[in-house]
């Protein structure tokens, strides 16, 4: 017997300094009177993060106990099948969050409750949600791009609403000493556990109740399907895309100059601006008034000086024509010198902080030059209104900056020097981000194409609504397709720009997707599955191809009363009956069993 919880959440505040704080789960493994060999060894990690950490312990004795605990959110957007997978064999959910991160919980609510109810909306799992951390008066954020208030808790009544919402049980945890984790949420807990042990014994009992009704002749074995053909997803290099656009300078609008111009170095704004509210207010994207931050305003002035004469006129749709870089007038020697590590060190994601100390010491070796350039990159990096320390940059929360603040730049005309012109429509953006992110664009706009000169780009063959999707892609590196034919449409225009992860990410939704389908919707489904298979096949996706033809095979009794049946290939067709579930000779060894259970009913003894 076994009983799996999976955590979702941080209970720490994201402002803390204390980060040496025991997790909720942890400290209840250790401190519960109930729980005996406790192993948490086992965590999975996926681009320097830990995904999730899994413990495994004895719970009332003799039942095992597994728990994942995952404390980023990120499982959501970057592997989107393993965290639908966690939920989906989960006996309990808890979600955590702090009562102190105001943004964390506003996320949580925005951007992640509606794909657990999506997750949850084919199963009937508990989920406890458990606020932690006594609350706290702080100053409100003067920061004119914040949406909440940083400093603000999260209150009572939000906590019980969000819990309302997924039908969950809400627990208020003040601190995580004996009587909140033994009594409180441990009480709760294991209610929810001695009731997924009792719903799982009656399930049990019921089988072994069908089995028990033993016949002179036995009935058929009904071998499992053939398994499915695994998908594994691809990894991300999202900040590799990024970096080598620095090493390549296609597309490159900004170069940067020494006082005596001996050397360039060149840059992309959209890069620069979307880690650095000071390069915002350099190319003009935010005027001072937008920053409210002095000492931003002061850096700049001291650092950079844009030659007078770059600035060029807009072009009739707003977007000024294909001119060459702004140049830049780096003041500080000693900054201009380490510039190129510093411009590696925003390209690379601005989160390898530790190795730009070690590049900027070994080039200047001298520590009060080394501590004047890492102020300054500090202070290009600062967040107006805060107060940025070394511990700041070294924190994930740089690392997590880089993708979303590009997202602020997507399908806004702010930068932008390419127009897409689709469906009678318009969709700005950015060559710097395409060129990066997509071979195919790259080649269009540094090639011998017409596109390479233009302004406005038309786009056919693929709708709006997903040629959006597919930009916010190459801008976020996340997607969510809201439907399967949605996901299709997105993978075809990804085959069609040869964005390989993309493709695979859609593929891995539309299997998913189908997974969950119980066979009465299946049936009565208007979604032409053979019609999937067809145009996965038209444009080269072979493993769903080979995915849809082995769903089909294992669906034989449902897909062969469709009509769309009729339109497999005669290649198709042969593969379908040779891998069909369930079998010609189990379907024949099933009637001779039928018919032998009449032929005993219709043997009549009066006694």
């Amino acid at each position: 017997r076994s009983v799996s919880i999976v955590a979702f959440g941080n209970e720490r505040d994201g402002f803390s300094e204390d980060n040496q704080q025991p997790s909720l789960i942890w400290s209840y493994l250790g401190r519960s009177a109930l729980i005996s060999q406790v192993d948490g060894s086992l965590s999975v990690s996926h681009a320097r993060n830990t995904v999730f950490s899994e413990y495994q312990a004895c719970v009332f004795g003799n039942v095992r106990l597994v728990v994942h605990d995952c404390p980023v959110w990120d499982i959501f957007d970057s592997d989107w099948y393993t965290s639908r997978n966690l939920i989906g064999g989960a006996d309990i959910i808890v979600i955590k969050y702090s009562v102190n991160d105001k943004t964390s919980f506003q996320e949580l609510k925005d951007s992640y409750v509606p794909m657990i109810k999506k997750a949850l909306s084919h199963c009937s799992v508990p989920v406890i949600i458990s606020a932690i951390g006594a609350r706290k008066n702080g100053v409100a954020c003067t920061c004119p791009l914040c949406t909440s208030d940083r400093r603000s808790c999260v209150t009572t009544s939000e906590g019980v609403q969000l819990a309302k919402e997924l039908g969950a049980t809400y627990l208020e945890l003040h601190t995580l000493n004996d009587f909140y984790i033994q009594k409180y949420f441990g009480g709760v807990l294991e209610y929810f556990m001695i009731q997924s042990l009792n719903q799982k014994s009656s399930e049990k009992m019921k089988k072994r109740k069908k089995v028990q009704k033993c016949h002179r002749v036995q009935p058929p074995q009904l071998e499992q399907p053939e398994k499915m053909p695994i998908l594994k997803g691809e990894a991300s290099h999202y900040d590799t895309d990024l970096h080598n656009l620095l090493c390549c300078c296609q597309c490159a609008d900004v170069a940067f100059y020494p006082e005596d111009f001996s050397t360039v170095m060149e840059a992309h704004k959209i890069i620069l601006c979307s880690v650095s509210h000071l390069f915002m207010l350099l190319f003009e994207v935010k005027s001072p008034a937008d920053i409210s931050d002095a000492s931003i305003v002061r850096t700049a002035q001291s650092l950079f000086a844009v030659e007078a004469g770059t600035a060029f006129p807009l072009a009739p749709s707003g977007i000024p024509p294909c001119v060459p870089p702004v140049r830049v007038v780096v003041k500080d020697s000693v900054f201009c010198s380490c510039l190129p590590d510093i411009l590696h060190f925003i390209y690379s994601g601005a989160f390898q902080w530790e190795r730009l100390e070690e590049d900027i010491k070994k080039k200047l070796k001298d520590p009060e030059r080394t501590e004047h350039v890492l102020e300054k990159v500090k202070c290009i990096l600062k967040t107006p209104g805060k107060l940025n320390t070394v511990k700041d940059c070294r924190s994930h929360q740089i690392k997590r900056l880089y993708n979303t603040s590009l997202r602020l730049f997507f399908n806004t005309p702010v930068l932008a020097d390419v127009i897409f012109k689709i469906q009678g429509a318009t969709v700005p953006a950015h060559r710097a981000v395409l060129v990066a992110r997509c071979e195919v664009m790259a080649a269009m706009f540094n090639g011998n194409y017409l596109e390479a000169n233009s302004v406005l780009v038309p786009v056919y063959g693929v709708s709006k609504d997903t040629f959006l999707s597919f930009l916010e892609y190459l801008y976020t590196d996340s997607c969510c397709p809201a439907s399967i034919l949605q996901a299709m449409s997105l993978l075809i225009c990804a085959e069609m720009y040869q964005v390989m992860r993309l493709q695979h990410i859609c593929e891995l939704y539309i299997i998913t997707q189908l997974q969950s389908m119980p066979s009465r919707e299946l049936a009565s489904t208007s979604l032409s599955i053979v019609s999937l298979l067809k145009k996965a096949k038209f444009h080269n996706s072979d493993c769903l191809s080979t995915w849809l033809l082995h769903f089909i095979a294992t669906n034989y009794l449902i897909f062969s009363q469709k009509p769309e049946f009729q339109e497999l290939s005669v290649e198709e067709r042969n593969f379908v009956e040779m891998h069909r579930w369930p079998s010609n000779l189990y379907l024949k060894q099933l009637a001779d069993y039928r018919n032998y259970v009449h032929s005993q009913k219709c043997q009549c003894r009066v006694m």
